[in-house]
């Protein structure tokens, strides 16, 4: 099947059988392979990381595939946005070539059993709030890496912990595709984009932006020469309480394990998670200790 813009066209493939096919083309063609793996509702973000992926590759693969394995709220699972038509669009204006949207039954067959876990990173933050959640991150994105086959598969840097558990198990497991972290895309006030944002009253996306406030207070106390992560996340701290909103956590962590840390003494992620209104919200932003 074609789906056709303005002035692109993209090939969606249903199955992995019309998947392959696309790829083994493009393949014959000469052309690399890029990957972008979304789960839909496709904003700017997913289209630089698209971009990005154009820019390297001939081909362009991406997956719009909600996963429920990686859902431990099944409200959050019936929720979650599906613009099919919409993302189609977005990806193929960004120079996506090949849509990849299976089912459920074709990404987990019949007798489907295996579980990929990612290790000791996936017991901190996120994996501390969301039990099982990146065991089915993790899984899917083995599925549809070996599925696809790419050079080169890109991430968003704004799910931090996320990358650090994929460039775990795929260098664990020695698949054949390079992972590649994106740069987080933000909203000109700075709020980092996600797909959830559309479900932000106005009022409480006024309050969501002490996240990216309160994440740039920090980083201007790290780069003055703090080294206290106590200090550092009071900074953030002060933000998000100023806008009331339920934190799960604003913790300073070491970027390679996301152990917390009690010194900024090398590169660490200052990671936050925090619901406003009925949305959960999460940013991050590398630190790394001021020049003496």
């Amino acid at each position: 099947m074609l789906v056709t813009t303005s002035t692109r066209r993209i090939t969606v493939a249903r199955t992995v059988s019309e998947l392959r096919a696309a790829v083994d083309a493009a393949r014959s063609a000469g052309r690399s392979v890029g990957f972008v793996p979304t789960m839909g509702a496709l904003h700017a973000g997913h289209a630089t990381l698209v971009r990005e992926a154009a820019r390297q590759h001939g081909t362009v693969v991406i997956s719009i595939f909600v996963n429920p394995t990686q859902f431990n709220d099944a409200g959050d699972l019936q929720n979650y946005p599906r613009t099919e038509q919409h993302d189609l669009l977005v990806a193929a204006e960004a120079g996506a070539t090949i849509a990849f949207v299976p089912s459920v039954d074709e990404v987990y067959p019949h007798g489907f059993a295996t579980v990929v876990s990612g290790g000791p990173i996936t017991e901190q933050l996120e994996g501390a709030h969301r039990p099982g959640h990146f065991d089915g991150m993790a899984t899917v994105v083995v599925r549809l890496l070996n599925l696809v086959r790419a050079d080169v598969a890109y991430f968003g840097r704004k799910d931090a912990q996320q990358l650090a558990v994929v460039e775990q198990v795929v260098r664990d497991l020695a698949i054949g595709t390079r992972i590649q972290g994106v740069e987080t895309v933000r909203e000109p006030d700075g709020l980092a984009m996600s797909s959830r944002n559309v479900r932000l009253s106005a009022d409480d996306r006024v309050r969501a932006l002490a996240l990216s406030r309160g994440l740039r207070a920090a980083q201007r106390v790290a780069d003055g020469g703090e080294h206290s992560a106590r200090t550092i996340e009071s900074a953030l701290r002060a933000e998000l309480d100023g806008a009331s909103l339920a934190t799960d956590y604003a913790t300073l962590v070491d970027a390679a394990t996301f152990r917390p840390v009690d010194v900024l003494d090398r590169d660490c992620v200052l990671a936050v998670a925090a619901t406003v209104g009925p949305v959960r919200l999460i940013d991050n932003v590398r630190l790394a200790p001021a020049a003496s």
